[in-house]
């Protein structure tokens, strides 16, 4: 089987060639791209004397990146890791084996486990965002995964070559997740050693703007794959303010036979008809969706056919 190592990177010069030594000595046979994202050191050239195939993503992010690796290249199996050294080539053999066997679609290297992110991690924030991501997606799909936000990932040809990317930074592997998750391939996570980076080597990922990139990519994934649920908390929460509001009113009219709080009366029904509305969008969405996902099992069917015949 045709395998490919992809490996974005921007500013990597540090890195970079220990990585790509690593990669062609664990798979001698694999092509090892290296996409450069516009960076301004020597990258490009410690990957090519490293012996990669270079290539370019012009616009920034690592989204954009990822969606031209997933384009141009063509392989059976899919290797994707970051060019920073902080995961270890000799792992790739175990997070292979299941693509191989065709027991998992993408394949995720698991670096909380076994407590070695917790250790070797000196970013006091991330392991924090790392944990909230994991437990809101987890109570989202009622899945048990370990690290949604790993760049060490082994994918087969079904699942690159239909997944759209639509991400344009780092928010990329949680896309990846979800999607992975709503359209039900198989996922298999490994734990896997994590190292931090090197001295003189720097993390592009910010905090804080990355981390609301990502909690926003978590909220439009909630509507977009869950949207019943999404739009009745909403409907939920417009109704209940509507009741705040309209309970005194229908307790004086009871009492009284005359409304004196006319204003509370129209914005409670202004606000329980807004709910109500809402959870008619959110059932005729969910409906959508239904239907997008059928349509994806068949065009997944459909590519199935046309690998087999080649």
């Amino acid at each position: 089987m045709k395998v490919a190592v992809l490996i974005p990177c921007y500013n990597e010069e540090t890195t970079i060639e220990k990585v790509v030594r690593d990669f062609k000595r664990e798979l001698p046979e694999a092509d090892i791209y290296v996409y450069d994202n516009n960076s301004k050191d020597k990258t490009v050239e410690k990957a090519r004397e490293a012996g990669a195939i270079i290539r370019y993503e012009y616009n920034q992010g690592k989204g954009n990146v990822v969606r031209r690796m997933f384009r141009e290249v063509n392989a059976d199996i899919y290797v994707m890791v970051d060019g920073d050294d902080s995961y270890p080539a000799e792992d790739v053999h175990k997070l292979i084996e299941p693509i191989q066997e065709g027991k998992a679609d993408m394949v995720i290297g698991d670096r909380l486990s076994n407590g070695t992110y917790k250790k070797e991690n000196k970013r006091t924030f991330h392991e924090f965002g790392n944990s909230l991501v994991k437990k809101t997606i987890n109570k989202l799909f009622n899945s048990k995964l370990k690290d949604i936000m790993t760049g060490y990932r082994v994918f087969n040809n079904i699942f690159v070559k239909n997944m759209p990317v639509l991400s344009e930074g780092f928010e990329i592997e949680t896309e990846m997740t979800l999607y992975a998750l709503d359209k039900r391939f198989i996922i298999k996570e490994i734990p896997i050693e994590y190292r931090d980076r090197p001295k003189n080597s720097y993390s592009k990922i910010n905090t804080i703007s990355d981390g609301i990139k990502v909690l926003k990519k978590i909220i439009s994934m909630y509507k977009d794959y869950k949207p019943k649920r999404f739009f009745f908390i909403i409907a939920l929460i417009l109704v209940a303010l509507g009741l705040v509001f309209g309970v005194p009113v229908i307790v004086e009219f009871f009492k009284t036979r005359y409304i004196s709080k006319l204003p509370s009366a129209v914005l409670a029904t202004g606000l329980v008809t807004l709910g109500m509305i809402v959870a008619q969008c959110g059932v005729i969405l969910d409906t959508i969706v239904k239907q997008h996902r059928e349509s994806f099992e068949q065009k997944l069917l459909m590519y199935k056919d046309e690998q087999d015949k080649k």
